[in-house]
């Protein structure tokens, strides 16, 4: 007789739906013991808990999970895309607002890189924007030293593959030269590490600017560089597919009661204009 499995949510699936960390994080968290459960420090991922099921990360009981958020972050050159970094650069995490809760990037731009950076709070949304499934173009404004000719170009836009990694074909608008460096509009839709960066030097055109300006619908628009702007959570919803959140009780209609003796008619309802 098979035994059935536990009710409830992985627990690092828990914590990441709390903010506290993504799920890949909370599983290196819970591995170093900074997890217990009712009391008892855990350290393998592979439990379930319940609602009922009290969980401290390093000394503080997690808070239930917050409804799914969304921001848009303009990330500056400079900045690694890490939560810490091992060479003591300074992270985009170490640059955002104090009043932002935790929140985790939806894959990364490089040091050297800029523009549109996603930020969540709940892991699920995390997983869901990066899936290769999802398949949502992400525009790039990209400065080239020197130029490159259309047929180097038509390379890129057939798909190319570099050191046995292969890209999809990207779709490539050349827009101007400026000086001694061009300017270029580039989509792609898997984002893979430096993807950009290394197809061009491929063809033998070397970026020395790339700024991200869309990933999906979401757009960096005007956001001022180092400046965060959340996403409307219908906006949110709508894009993703998410449930509605629950909405408060609707305002109760007035009750026509009846009227005392001698009160006299009813006044009539006033039309609105």
């Amino acid at each position: 007789m098979t035994q059935d499995t536990p009710k409830g949510d992985r627990i690092a699936k828990v914590l990441s739906r709390s903010g506290v960390a993504s799920r890949r994080e909370a599983e290196r968290m819970i591995e170093a013991g900074r997890v217990s459960v009712n009391g008892r420090t855990i350290t393998s991922p592979a439990l379930n808990v319940a609602e009922t099921d009290r969980i401290v990360v390093d000394g503080k009981p997690i808070g239930p999970p917050d409804p799914p958020r969304l921001w848009l972050y303009h990330k500056p050159a400079g900045l690694v895309t890490s939560a810490a970094d091992d060479q003591g650069r300074d992270t985009v995490f170490d640059a955002l607002p104090g009043d932002l809760p935790r929140v985790m990037s939806v894959g990364r731009l490089d040091i050297n890189s800029e523009g549109l950076l996603l930020l969540t709070n709940d892991g699920g949304v995390k997983r869901k924007l990066e899936l290769p499934s999802t398949g949502w173009l992400r525009r790039y404004r990209v400065r080239i030293k020197g130029s490159v000719s259309e047929a180097k170009l038509d390379e890129l836009r057939a798909g190319i593959t570099v050191e046995g990694v292969t890209y999809q074909p990207m779709t490539v608008t050349f827009d101007r030269q400026q000086g001694a460096n061009a300017w270029l509009t580039i989509s792609i839709r898997e984002g893979k590490n430096r993807e950009i960066r290394r197809a061009m030097e491929a063809v033998g055109a070397q970026v020395n600017r790339l700024i991200r300006v869309s990933y999906g619908p979401f757009q960096l628009g005007n956001l001022a560089q180092g400046a965060v702007e959340e996403v409307k959570r219908k906006v949110l919803r709508d894009q993703l597919g998410l449930p509605a959140e629950e909405e408060a009780p609707r305002a109760r209609r007035p009750v026509n009661r009846p009227r005392k003796p001698g009160a006299g008619p009813a006044p009539k309802p006033q039309r609105r204009r």
